[in-house]
């Protein structure tokens, strides 16, 4: 679905009003197509903390062209700082000595990390200070490098140093052309599985299962896609209403379906039936299912409000448990949430859907610390994202909604499958308990 009005910034009356009017002019995001290289362009990487030996050569080892020195007149796609290093808040100089000189000689869509270490494993209050200190030096470079430049934080614990390329290489990638401001923590639950390396790096979901619940149309439909692209035997599960297009989709991916509502009391254990007889076990699910039923609170009925609850929040719950007591998800294997930008800073007349997009946070939460064997649990939280449902929300509300936020423009489906192909990536082990949003970074709100 095309965005009419980045269309019209890109003719010469468009690009006449944006200069005298001051008007937002999104550029048109870098996106990954399969075939292409992992970064176009050249990684500068700087930095003297824990990770300054090792990430020249991991970029490398995912065929990154790396440098390590800004000398010359040579144009950067990205930019990595292991600010690991940092003890106290006089060293926080080191980030403005290593962007400043560079920012003017980003490409378009560059891509801005540092690396950083997690507050809650340092080893002084000096320490702590100056890291949680570059929470806003990364989020507000990403609302300032422009371009359709994206800036990230990743906290990474000691001693999972190893555990970063999967991340990096999503980051640096324009398989994140959506993801910005945001900040990542690897290692954080203490997790000590040691990641998979996929047999072949162009299929790390090969030999998987992904369970994807909502698949048949929208957000869901992109994201089996993406996993079926990744290697995965994607099983789409959908209510028997859409039972017609998901069997469509399924075929055309060569995976499995389910029809059924995942909210019936049964629904919990036929899944994970199916799954063991058919599959032995999943690797991935997906929670992605999720229905609104909008209304401001004084005029909200009861079952407006149980109806999304159920299928937004009590079903994955129920499905997620009755998949982990029986042992259905294989080790190694993934729980993602789709919860919203709603769950976080809240919309007027969606109390329901927020206060179920928030609860599916708190299953990551509650979940983190309690799976093992290399289980992992976390969560996207889409912001504006284009779809047939958006298209018809009313103009005036669409383009707010599309404009603040640091790229000034919607996401698309694609923005939030790419972000769920890197929770499922095999090298993700690390990456447990995290929310990250695909907002664009929102200029308002949370």
């Amino acid at each position: 679905m095309s965005d009419r009005y980045q269309s019209f910034t890109a003719t010469p009356i468009g690009k006449l009003l944006v200069k005298n009017l001051g008007l937002p002019s999104p550029v048109r995001l870098d996106r990954w197509t399969e075939g292409a290289p992992l970064v176009d362009g050249t990684v500068l990487v700087g930095g003297d903390g824990r990770l300054a030996g090792l990430l020249p050569t991991l970029l490398k080892d995912l065929g990154v062209e790396v440098r390590t020195e800004a000398d010359g007149d040579g144009r950067f796609k990205g930019l990595v700082l292991d600010a690991t290093g940092i003890t106290d808040s006089a060293g926080l100089v080191a980030l403005t000595e290593f962007f400043t000189p560079v920012m003017r000689r980003l490409e378009t869509c560059p891509r801005l990390v540092v690396v950083g270490t997690d507050p809650a494993h340092t080893s002084s209050a000096a320490e702590r200070v100056a890291q949680r200190a570059l929470e806003g030096f990364t989020r507000s470079l990403g609302k300032e490098v422009g371009r359709g430049g994206t800036s990230q934080l990743v906290y990474v614990a000691p001693g999972a140093e190893e555990a970063v390329a999967s991340t990096l290489a999503f980051l640096l990638s324009p398989k994140s052309a959506y993801v910005s401001g945001q900040v990542i923590r690897i290692g954080a639950h203490g997790e000590t599985a040691v990641a998979e390396e996929p047999a072949v790096a162009e299929k790390p979901l090969a030999g998987k299962v992904a369970l994807v619940t909502g698949a048949s149309r929208g957000i869901g439909e992109q994201i089996a896609r993406v996993l079926h692209r990744d290697g995965a035997t994607v099983v789409g599960v959908d209510v028997p209403q859409a039972a017609s297009d998901l069997v469509a989709l399924v075929r055309e991916l060569g995976g499995d379906h389910l029809a059924l509502d995942i909210t019936a009391k049964d629904a919990p254990q036929r899944i994970a039936q199916h799954l063991s007889d058919k599959h032995g076990g999943v690797d991935v699910v997906v929670h992605n299912a999720g229905i609104t039923r909008d209304k401001k609170l004084a005029n909200m009925k009861a079952d407006r409000w149980e109806s999304v609850i159920a299928v937004n929040l009590t079903a994955p719950e129920r499905i997620t448990r009755e998949l982990l007591d029986q042992g259905v998800i294989n080790a190694n294997g993934r729980v993602i949430g789709v919860a919203s930008i709603a769950g976080i800073a809240g919309n007027v007349g969606q109390t329901n859907y927020a206060a179920s997009k928030a609860g599916v946070i708190g299953l990551v939460d509650s979940l983190a610390d309690e799976v093992t064997d290399g289980i992992t649990v976390n969560a996207v939280a889409p912001g504006f994202i284009i779809t047939k449902m958006t298209a018809a929300v009313p103009f005036a509300t669409r383009e707010v909604g599309q404009r603040l936020n640091a790229m000034a423009q919607g996401g698309l489906p694609v923005d939030v499958a790419e972000t769920i192909a890197w929770y499922a990536h095999p090298g993700s082990t690390a990456v447990n308990g995290n929310v990250v949003r695909v907002c664009g970074q929102m200029m308002l709100g949370a």
